[in-house]
């Protein structure tokens, strides 16, 4: 059986891959991690303008959109002669618990970092309770 190869075919799957495209953007890098009494996530968003950052929370489904452009040559001399950085459209999802306070979450953007903090909700919180044993009172962690 012969069988016929498109190389051209596969790298341009392999660059869709690597570097997103509207219809499926790439993936982007996080950490994260609890501290306290707030939920932290970082996401590596290098060289990405701050308002190219689309970020919503519908439901307990956070969604971060970004892009970054390609820098093309242009009439001031800029010609590109190496490009590796990645660039496109960056996409994540993350499902929230319900423990975390959605409608609180702090959104900063510093060195390429959009670091988000989602407090843990009230309701979630361990709290002590009281229990009654007669005469006496002994209070016990919930």
């Amino acid at each position: 059986m012969l069988m016929r190869t498109d190389p051209f075919r596969e790298l341009d799957r392999l660059t869709s891959q690597a570097f997103g495209t509207p219809a499926r953007p790439a993936p982007m890098p996080i950490d994260a991690y609890r501290t306290g009494d707030h939920f932290v996530v970082e996401f590596d968003l290098p060289g990405v303008p701050t308002d190219s950052i689309d970020l919503t929370v519908e439901r307990n489904v956070l969604t971060v959109h970004a892009s970054r452009t390609r820098r093309d040559s242009d009439g001031n001399g800029h010609e590109m002669v190496v490009s590796e950085r990645p660039f496109g459209t960056f996409s994540r999802q993350l499902f929230l618990g319900e423990t975390l306070d959605t409608d609180a979450i702090k959104a900063t953007y510093d060195d390429g970092v959009l670091r988000l903090e989602i407090p843990v909700a009230e309701q979630a919180k361990p709290r002590k309770v009281e229990v009654k044993a007669g005469a006496s009172k002994h209070v016990i962690a919930a």
